[in-house]
């Protein structure tokens, strides 16, 4: 289908169409494994049950991805995921475009790593069907407390780092990875010269998310990757990627290790762990920053 020429729109409806229906079909399939799950309080059955709904997943995002491959003719550049591993455990941030970048990382990480899990906030979970859905594959809820909050009632204190290693606990036995975009929002140039960037192609990172997690599963999870992505073609849009208008997609890899002097750390309470960290993330950034460079003018020239 990909040769066939038809109107951009006319493709993007129709793999909108075929998302819903792949995801009504499969939806029913998971929500039975997510009652037996909730009602049946057994670890080997919950363990199994894990392992199911995981599956269910990998052919959600499988078949999503043999419709883009289908439907479009997007030049994939993936580098740097020739050593990854699906028994790993792994942290993955990523620079935030469009939400075209979560179908793509998908694309190009969905076998290769442990499917990709998002720390949500609390409300969420009565999201309808997807509330159920996030919940039954253990996507972590989480319920963070600001200073002021805690300050206000100090019985707060120590009480969100605490449900969240709760929430975790069960990742201790099957591998997982926890993605996070550290800018915390798309990139826009109106966002961008609010913020006063220092960045060329990027907003301020958020280091406080990140932490939260390495704090929460510091003894779980030791390995990060980096992942730039870039269209080198301007378009990045969601629909732009449906109505098959992306051209090239570069998705760039880099496996690194935590400071061991990150995992588990007090990120709240240490202010000299604190400041470290956060230089230690404005680096990385600075990296990217200069990696975006560098994948423009190398694909430039092709």
């Amino acid at each position: 289908m990909g040769n066939i020429r038809l109107p951009g729109a006319f493709k993007g409806v129709l793999a909108i169409l075929l998302v819903i229906l792949n995801t009504l079909w499969l939806f029913p399939i998971l929500l039975v494994f997510a009652i037996i799950k909730l009602l049946i309080p057994v670890r080997a059955i919950r363990k199994g049950c894990t392992r199911v709904l995981g599956r269910i997943a990998w052919l959600w995002i499988g078949f999503n991805n043999l419709l883009a491959d289908s439907l479009h003719q997007i030049h994939w550049d993936v580098r740097g995921a020739e050593d990854l591993r699906p028994d790993q455990w792994y942290f993955v941030t990523c620079n935030h475009q469009s939400w075209a970048d979560i179908p793509a990382i998908q694309h190009a990480l969905n076998s290769r790593i442990p499917l990709l899990k998002f720390f949500l906030k609390q409300q969420l979970i009565w999201v309808p069907f997807l509330g159920i859905a996030w919940w039954a594959l253990d996507f972590p809820f989480m319920q963070r407390h600001t200073r002021e909050q805690i300050a206000r009632d100090p019985s707060l204190k120590g009480k969100d780092i605490a449900a969240t290693r709760a929430a975790c606990e069960k990742f201790r036995f099957t591998p997982v990875t926890v993605f996070n975009f550290m800018e915390g929002t798309r990139f826009t140039s109106a966002k961008h010269t609010a913020q006063r960037s220092p960045y060329t192609h990027l907003l301020k990172p958020k280091a406080g998310g990140t932490a939260f997690v390495l704090e929460a599963m510091g003894d779980t999870i030791t390995t990060m990757l980096d992942v730039t992505i870039v269209y080198p073609d301007g378009k990045h849009g969601i629909w732009d990627y449906a109505c098959g208008r992306i051209n090239r997609i570069i998705i760039d890899i880099r496996t690194l290790q935590i400071p061991q002097r990150f995992l588990g750390m007090n990120y709240q309470e240490d202010d000299e762990v604190r400041a470290d960290f956060q230089v230690w993330v404005g680096q990385l950034w600075a990296e990217k920053d200069q990696r975006i460079d560098h994948l423009l003018s190398d694909s430039n020239r092709l």
